[in-house]
């Protein structure tokens, strides 16, 4: 991998965001309505809206990332684009380790409008650190992103990459704990479960708005985290193809 390349296609991708209103809007605009919404729903029962409210921080920003990113990747290899890049003395891993730099500072941004709008707006309780809750939900995007990058490599349309989201992240929402703890679902659900990333996230975003410390759960989990974000890059380098067939 070459870091001068790398930052080239890293600052392109800016470049291209930042001339795509409605895409910037979708990834930093939407993620803080739904958590306004969320408020708002529970604006009356504000112990409930404290109980969702931190595990949702950890899932709204993956599910968008997840859903931008894909997308994007497809349509560069559905336009030529990546052909093209590809062409030039550029491997696939600088192409995906650029988009993630790009979109990772998208998800920095993200992250913390959407933390501090739910702690410094909405008075979501935390007992943790707010930088600590926005360290966990950028870890959280940036997972979104990376595997959003991965399955892209396996759609031929934009249409066939959406459809990975009902494949790979609902059932990710159902088993993460957000409904039900994780302990107390079925022992097969519940294997399925601790081998899904999502869980881990949910599992850190809880400890951070429920302990005033550093655990080494919270180490452990984000650890988790960030090991399927590189492994996602890692194989999305792999089974990248420069073009749809």
């Amino acid at each position: 991998m070459n870091p001068k390349i790398t930052v080239a296609v890293a600052s392109r991708i800016l470049r291209q965001l930042k001339r795509d209103h409605r895409t910037v809007a979708l990834m930093l605009v939407v993620p803080c309505v739904l958590i306004t919404l969320l408020w708002w729903m529970y604006v009356d029962r504000e112990a409930v809206f404290d109980r969702v409210g931190g595990p949702l921080l950890a899932l709204f920003p993956f599910i968008v990332m997840f859903l931008v990113t894909s997308v994007t990747t497809l349509s560069e290899r559905t336009s030529g684009t990546l052909e093209r890049l590809l062409a030039m003395p550029m491997g696939r891993l600088d192409f995906l380790c650029g988009y993630a730099i790009a979109f990772g500072l998208v998800a920095v941004v993200q992250s913390m409008l959407v933390a501090g709008l739910a702690v410094g707006v909405l008075g979501l309780d935390v007992r943790g650190s707010v930088i600590t809750l926005g360290l966990v939900a950028i870890v959280d995007a940036l997972l979104g992103t990376a595997l959003g990058l991965f399955v892209s490599a396996f759609a031929r349309t934009e249409f066939q990459a959406v459809q990975f989201m009902p494949a790979l992240v609902i059932p990710q929402l159902l088993l993460c704990g957000l409904f039900i703890p994780r302990d107390g679902l079925p022992q097969v659900l519940e294997w399925v479960s601790d081998a899904l990333p999502m869980s881990y996230a949910v599992d850190a975003m809880n400890i951070v708005t429920r302990s005033t410390d550093w655990t080494g759960n919270l180490t452990k989990d984000l650890a988790i985290v960030a090991a399927w974000t590189f492994g996602a890059l890692a194989l999305g380098a792999v089974t990248l193809r420069r073009r749809t067939a």
